[in-house]
Protein backbone atom coordinates (compact mmCIF):
# COMPACT_ATOMS: atom_id res chain seq x y z
CA UNK A 1 0.00 0.00 0.00
CA UNK A 2 1.39 3.43 -0.93
CA UNK A 3 1.92 6.28 1.48
CA UNK A 4 -0.83 8.29 -0.26
CA UNK A 5 -3.38 5.52 0.36
CA UNK A 6 -2.31 5.24 3.99
CA UNK A 7 -2.73 8.99 4.52
CA UNK A 8 -6.12 8.86 2.78
CA UNK A 9 -7.29 6.07 5.09
CA UNK A 10 -6.16 8.02 8.15
CA UNK A 11 -7.94 11.15 6.92
CA UNK A 12 -11.15 9.22 6.34
CA UNK A 13 -10.94 7.72 9.82
CA UNK A 14 -10.56 11.12 11.47
CA UNK A 15 -13.42 12.50 9.33
CA UNK A 16 -15.77 9.72 10.47
CA UNK A 17 -14.91 10.38 14.11
CA UNK A 18 -15.48 14.11 13.61
CA UNK A 19 -18.86 13.56 11.94
CA UNK A 20 -20.00 11.23 14.73
CA UNK A 21 -19.09 13.84 17.37
CA UNK A 22 -20.76 16.67 15.46
CA UNK A 23 -24.09 14.84 15.29
CA UNK A 24 -24.25 14.97 19.09
CA UNK A 25 -23.87 18.77 19.27
CA UNK A 26 -26.60 20.72 17.36
CA UNK A 27 -30.02 21.29 18.91
CA UNK A 28 -33.32 20.56 17.12
CA UNK A 29 -31.85 18.50 14.30
CA UNK A 30 -35.15 17.49 12.67
CA UNK A 31 -37.27 20.68 12.46
CA UNK A 32 -39.73 19.05 10.05
CA UNK A 33 -41.30 17.31 13.05
CA UNK A 34 -42.40 20.69 14.42
CA UNK A 35 -43.19 22.30 11.06
CA UNK A 36 -45.50 19.41 10.14
CA UNK A 37 -47.11 19.24 13.61
CA UNK A 38 -50.85 19.71 13.05
CA UNK A 39 -52.27 19.80 16.57
CA UNK A 40 -52.78 23.19 18.21
CA UNK A 41 -50.46 23.67 21.15
CA UNK A 42 -52.03 25.45 24.15
CA UNK A 43 -50.53 28.72 25.31
CA UNK A 44 -48.51 28.23 28.47
CA UNK A 45 -49.85 29.82 31.63
CA UNK A 46 -48.04 29.29 34.92
CA UNK A 47 -49.98 27.87 37.86
CA UNK A 48 -49.66 29.06 41.42
CA UNK A 49 -47.72 26.62 43.60
CA UNK A 50 -47.07 26.29 47.34
CA UNK A 51 -44.35 28.66 48.58
CA UNK A 52 -45.01 31.12 45.76
CA UNK A 53 -44.91 34.78 46.75
CA UNK A 54 -47.77 36.78 45.24
CA UNK A 55 -48.32 40.50 44.88
CA UNK A 56 -52.04 41.23 44.49
CA UNK A 57 -53.40 44.66 43.62
CA UNK A 58 -57.03 45.76 43.57
CA UNK A 59 -57.91 48.96 41.71
CA UNK A 60 -61.22 50.80 41.57
CA UNK A 61 -62.41 54.21 40.44
CA UNK A 62 -62.52 55.32 44.07
CA UNK A 63 -59.11 54.54 45.64
CA UNK A 64 -60.65 54.59 49.11
CA UNK A 65 -62.91 51.66 48.21
CA UNK A 66 -59.95 49.56 47.06
CA UNK A 67 -57.60 50.64 49.87
CA UNK A 68 -58.61 47.91 52.41
CA UNK A 69 -57.53 45.23 49.90
CA UNK A 70 -54.10 46.75 49.18
CA UNK A 71 -52.07 46.30 52.34
CA UNK A 72 -48.65 47.91 52.40
CA UNK A 73 -45.49 47.40 54.41
CA UNK A 74 -42.67 49.83 55.08
CA UNK A 75 -39.41 49.16 53.25
CA UNK A 76 -36.25 51.03 54.18
CA UNK A 77 -34.17 52.94 51.64
CA UNK A 78 -30.64 53.77 52.81
CA UNK A 79 -28.65 56.64 51.34
CA UNK A 80 -25.37 58.31 52.23
CA UNK A 81 -27.27 61.19 53.85
CA UNK A 82 -30.55 59.88 55.27
CA UNK A 83 -32.48 56.67 55.74
CA UNK A 84 -36.06 56.86 54.55
CA UNK A 85 -38.86 54.38 54.06
CA UNK A 86 -41.64 54.03 51.52
CA UNK A 87 -44.65 51.73 51.40
CA UNK A 88 -44.55 48.56 49.32
CA UNK A 89 -47.39 46.19 48.61
CA UNK A 90 -47.83 43.25 50.93
CA UNK A 91 -46.63 39.91 49.57
CA UNK A 92 -48.69 36.79 50.17
CA UNK A 93 -46.99 33.44 50.73
CA UNK A 94 -48.94 30.46 49.41
CA UNK A 95 -48.96 27.78 52.10
CA UNK A 96 -48.68 24.02 51.60
CA UNK A 97 -52.46 23.81 51.23
CA UNK A 98 -52.41 26.31 48.38
CA UNK A 99 -54.04 29.07 50.46
CA UNK A 100 -53.31 32.71 51.20
CA UNK A 101 -54.74 34.97 53.88
CA UNK A 102 -56.13 37.96 52.00
CA UNK A 103 -57.36 41.10 53.80
CA UNK A 104 -61.12 41.28 54.41
CA UNK A 105 -61.78 38.20 52.26
CA UNK A 106 -59.92 35.81 54.58
CA UNK A 107 -58.36 32.55 53.41
CA UNK A 108 -58.48 31.93 49.66
CA UNK A 109 -57.58 28.72 47.83
CA UNK A 110 -55.38 29.84 44.94
CA UNK A 111 -53.05 26.84 44.64
CA UNK A 112 -53.00 25.16 41.23
CA UNK A 113 -54.83 28.11 39.66
CA UNK A 114 -53.43 30.21 36.83
CA UNK A 115 -53.00 33.91 37.49
CA UNK A 116 -56.13 34.70 35.51
CA UNK A 117 -58.15 32.13 37.45
CA UNK A 118 -56.90 33.60 40.72
CA UNK A 119 -57.81 37.10 39.55
CA UNK A 120 -61.32 35.94 38.63
CA UNK A 121 -61.68 34.25 42.03
CA UNK A 122 -60.75 37.41 43.92
CA UNK A 123 -62.87 39.61 41.67
CA UNK A 124 -65.94 37.49 42.34
CA UNK A 125 -65.29 37.61 46.09
CA UNK A 126 -65.07 41.41 45.93
CA UNK A 127 -68.55 41.83 44.48
CA UNK A 128 -70.00 41.96 47.98
CA UNK A 129 -67.67 44.85 48.92
CA UNK A 130 -67.24 46.86 45.71
CA UNK A 131 -70.76 47.13 44.41
CA UNK A 132 -70.94 49.91 41.85
CA UNK A 133 -68.19 48.65 39.55
CA UNK A 134 -66.03 45.65 38.71
CA UNK A 135 -62.57 46.18 40.19
CA UNK A 136 -59.35 45.47 38.33
CA UNK A 137 -57.43 42.67 40.04
CA UNK A 138 -53.81 41.86 39.16
CA UNK A 139 -51.86 38.87 40.48
CA UNK A 140 -48.09 38.61 39.99
CA UNK A 141 -45.57 35.98 41.12
CA UNK A 142 -42.45 37.65 42.48
CA UNK A 143 -40.31 34.57 43.15
CA UNK A 144 -40.72 32.64 39.88
CA UNK A 145 -37.30 31.06 39.47
CA UNK A 146 -35.56 28.14 37.77
CA UNK A 147 -32.09 26.61 38.22
CA UNK A 148 -29.61 25.33 35.61
CA UNK A 149 -26.73 23.12 36.73
CA UNK A 150 -23.99 21.00 35.22
CA UNK A 151 -22.22 21.55 31.91
CA UNK A 152 -23.29 25.13 31.21
CA UNK A 153 -21.17 28.28 31.10
CA UNK A 154 -22.89 30.07 34.00
CA UNK A 155 -24.79 27.66 36.27
CA UNK A 156 -27.11 29.25 38.79
CA UNK A 157 -30.64 30.13 39.85
CA UNK A 158 -32.48 32.69 37.73
CA UNK A 159 -35.56 34.77 38.50
CA UNK A 160 -38.04 35.00 35.61
CA UNK A 161 -39.93 38.28 35.60
CA UNK A 162 -42.58 37.35 33.01
CA UNK A 163 -43.39 33.95 34.60
CA UNK A 164 -42.80 32.13 31.31
CA UNK A 165 -39.59 30.50 30.13
CA UNK A 166 -38.76 27.52 27.93
CA UNK A 167 -35.82 25.13 28.08
CA UNK A 168 -33.76 26.90 25.41
CA UNK A 169 -34.28 30.29 27.06
CA UNK A 170 -33.15 28.83 30.38
CA UNK A 171 -29.98 27.48 28.77
CA UNK A 172 -29.38 30.87 27.17
CA UNK A 173 -29.61 32.54 30.59
CA UNK A 174 -26.98 30.08 31.82
CA UNK A 175 -24.67 30.86 28.90
CA UNK A 176 -25.64 27.73 26.91
CA UNK A 177 -24.20 24.24 27.28
CA UNK A 178 -20.48 23.73 27.02
CA UNK A 179 -19.20 21.45 24.28
CA UNK A 180 -18.98 18.71 26.93
CA UNK A 181 -22.71 18.78 27.74
CA UNK A 182 -24.77 15.72 26.77
CA UNK A 183 -27.57 17.20 24.70
CA UNK A 184 -29.69 14.07 24.31
CA UNK A 185 -29.91 13.31 28.04
CA UNK A 186 -30.74 16.53 29.90
CA UNK A 187 -32.48 15.92 33.22
CA UNK A 188 -35.47 18.01 34.32
CA UNK A 189 -36.24 17.80 38.04
CA UNK A 190 -39.77 18.91 38.89
CA UNK A 191 -41.96 18.95 42.01
CA UNK A 192 -45.73 19.27 41.66
CA UNK A 193 -48.19 20.98 44.00
CA UNK A 194 -48.61 17.76 46.03
CA UNK A 195 -44.86 17.51 46.68
CA UNK A 196 -44.28 14.60 44.28
CA UNK A 197 -40.91 14.80 42.53
CA UNK A 198 -40.02 13.40 39.14
CA UNK A 199 -36.95 13.35 36.90
CA UNK A 200 -37.63 13.63 33.18
CA UNK A 201 -35.09 12.82 30.46
CA UNK A 202 -35.06 15.38 27.63
CA UNK A 203 -33.42 15.03 24.22
CA UNK A 204 -32.61 18.52 22.94
CA UNK A 205 -31.19 17.23 19.65
CA UNK A 206 -34.74 16.20 18.72
CA UNK A 207 -36.88 19.11 17.53
CA UNK A 208 -39.93 17.32 18.92
CA UNK A 209 -38.99 18.78 22.31
CA UNK A 210 -40.71 22.00 21.16
CA UNK A 211 -44.07 20.20 21.23
CA UNK A 212 -43.35 18.45 24.54
CA UNK A 213 -45.34 19.31 27.71
CA UNK A 214 -41.95 19.86 29.34
CA UNK A 215 -40.80 22.51 26.86
CA UNK A 216 -41.94 25.31 29.19
CA UNK A 217 -40.45 25.24 32.66
CA UNK A 218 -42.46 25.64 35.82
CA UNK A 219 -41.31 27.64 38.82
CA UNK A 220 -38.59 25.92 40.87
CA UNK A 221 -37.73 23.52 38.02
CA UNK A 222 -34.10 22.36 37.88
CA UNK A 223 -32.27 21.55 34.64
CA UNK A 224 -29.18 19.36 34.95
CA UNK A 225 -26.80 18.93 32.01
CA UNK A 226 -24.53 15.97 32.57
CA UNK A 227 -20.96 15.86 31.21
CA UNK A 228 -19.95 13.54 28.39
CA UNK A 229 -17.34 10.81 28.77
CA UNK A 230 -14.49 13.04 27.65
CA UNK A 231 -15.18 15.59 30.38
CA UNK A 232 -15.62 12.81 32.95
CA UNK A 233 -12.20 11.41 32.08
CA UNK A 234 -10.64 14.87 32.16
CA UNK A 235 -11.92 15.42 35.69
CA UNK A 236 -9.27 13.04 37.02
CA UNK A 237 -6.37 14.91 35.45
CA UNK A 238 -5.71 18.44 34.27
CA UNK A 239 -6.91 19.51 30.85
CA UNK A 240 -3.37 20.27 29.69
CA UNK A 241 -2.12 16.86 30.74
CA UNK A 242 -5.11 15.19 29.10
CA UNK A 243 -4.52 17.05 25.83
CA UNK A 244 -0.84 16.11 25.86
CA UNK A 245 -1.65 12.46 26.49
CA UNK A 246 -4.32 12.38 23.79
CA UNK A 247 -2.00 14.01 21.25
CA UNK A 248 0.83 11.65 22.12
CA UNK A 249 -1.47 8.65 21.87
CA UNK A 250 -2.69 9.73 18.41
CA UNK A 251 0.87 10.29 17.16
CA UNK A 252 2.00 6.93 18.46
CA UNK A 253 -0.97 5.23 16.80
CA UNK A 254 -0.23 6.95 13.47
CA UNK A 255 3.46 6.02 13.67
CA UNK A 256 2.62 2.40 14.47
CA UNK A 257 0.13 2.21 11.58
CA UNK A 258 2.58 3.72 9.10
CA UNK A 259 5.32 1.38 10.28
CA UNK A 260 3.04 -1.60 9.82
CA UNK A 261 2.02 -0.51 6.30
CA UNK A 262 5.42 0.53 5.02
CA UNK A 263 7.61 -2.20 6.51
Amino acid sequence: MSIKKAILLLFMGFSLVGCTSYRNVPYLQNPEIVNDFEADLPMYDAKIMPKDLLVITVNATDPLVAAPFNLTVQSSINSSITATSQPALQQYLVDNNGEINFPVLGRLKVGNLTKREAEDLIRNKLKSYIINEEPVVTVRMVNYKISVLGEVSRPGTFTVSNEKINILEALAMAGDMTIYGVRDDVKLIRENSEGKREIIKLNLTNAGIVTSPYYYLEQNDILYVKPNKIKAKNSDIGNTTSLWLNTTSILVSIASLLATILL
